[in-house]
């Protein structure tokens, strides 16, 4: 199972998509519990992975190596703005398995949401961290100023990151047209993604665009039960106040809550939401964001627009399977190299 463990709830950055770090009272910026009463739960999982959340965890070093001296996971990892990567020590770096930084593509459109010279940093301690083994993931928001082929394809032409994910800005921001630019810019970019991996395979390389390859993984290794990110069933996020959440953004909504540490919790039984059940795409899309589809920011009829955009990407993806099918049986790729559990890196297959 995923444990996405806060380490604070504090964040150095306001990026105008998120708005910075929780307030106190709702996150705290310390861990209020002792780190034994979490110990019991990570090392009777026998597949546990933690990845260390926030605000921005790195904010909060000494929780981090405290909790990786005393507590033993199968894997360990770390979703980070990737600013701060100094603070923690040569010694944990080299324990951990996986880091998601948050990157938005080119220079010029991760500064303009994240801060002035965010991406110059990030690139700097994303190749320092990478020093030691550890995997990285591009954690990608993308905004009405993403070109996804563009942006994508300059995470994937750097050479550090392993593997990229992205998340569409449709929760927290207020409504834009996404419509238009889906029509007009994302799906086409989709397109030639898709293009782009399918090429890839004939030379017998998997580009892990997880977005892509995600959906790939339902279809032939079997349907996400609800969000392929797991909320819920697979993945649990324990805030620093010993929460035990379904959903690590949902921190103010009681919906989300499934226990705590103390008095244990209850994963959920059916994490498919009821609107989806009878959806012909539920195999791959899971319901898609859990969080987006309990709160609609955006209305029912923003809800349903965006819910729109994913069909045809996932259509535009599923249409490519004959050519998947054709470079398996070429013998360019096998058919287990296709395999991608999303819960074991904590990232996110449908945007």
């Amino acid at each position: 199972m995923l444990w996405l463990v806060f380490t604070t709830g504090k964040c150095n950055l306001i990026c105008d998509y998120c708005g910075g770090s929780f307030p106190k009272d709702i996150v705290p910026w310390n861990a209020t519990y002792n780190i034994p009463k979490i110990k019991s739960l990570v090392e009777n999982d026998k597949d546990s992975t933690v990845i260390f959340y926030g605000g921005e965890p790195l904010a909060n070093p000494r929780f981090i190596s405290e909790f990786m001296d005393r507590v033993k996971a199968n894997r360990y990892g770390i979703q980070t703005n990737g600013t701060l990567t100094k603070m923690l020590g040569e010694k944990y770096w080299r324990k951990m398995n996986v880091a998601l930084f948050s990157i938005d593509g080119r220079k010029e459109i991760t500064d303009k949401h994240r801060g002035r010279n965010i991406y110059d940093t990030v690139i700097k301690n994303a190749s320092y961290v990478k020093s030691f083994g550890v995997e990285l993931i591009a954690r990608m928001t993308v905004t009405m100023d993403t070109d996804i082929y563009s942006d994508v394809m300059h995470l994937i032409n750097l050479g550090i990151f392993d593997k990229i994910h992205w998340q569409l800005n449709v929760i927290w921001t207020d409504k834009w047209d996404i419509k238009k630019w889906a029509n007009e810019s994302y799906l086409p970019g989709i397109r030639k993604l898709t293009e782009f991996f399918i090429s890839k395979l004939f030379d017998g390389k998997i580009i892990k665009i997880i977005p892509i390859l995600g959906v790939i993984n339902a279809h032939y290794f079997g349907p996400y039960k609800g969000s392929p990110c797991g909320a819920g069933y697979k993945s649990v996020s324990i805030t620093t106040d010993g929460r035990v959440l379904s959903c690590p953004i949902a921190v103010r909504e009681e919906w989300a809550v499934l226990g705590d540490i103390n008095r244990g919790f209850k994963l959920m039984e059916e994490p498919l939401p009821e609107q989806c059940r009878t959806c012909d795409l539920k195999r791959y899309c899971g319901g898609r964001c859990f969080y987006a589809s309990k709160e609609k920011y955006w209305g029912e009829e923003g809800f349903w627009e965006v819910d729109e955009i994913n069909k045809q990407y996932l259509k535009i993806i599923l249409s490519q399977i004959p050519e998947v099918d054709k470079a398996i049986r070429s013998g360019s790729i096998s058919l287990d190299e296709l395999k991608y559990d999303p819960t074991m890196d904590s990232t996110e297959v449908i945007p």
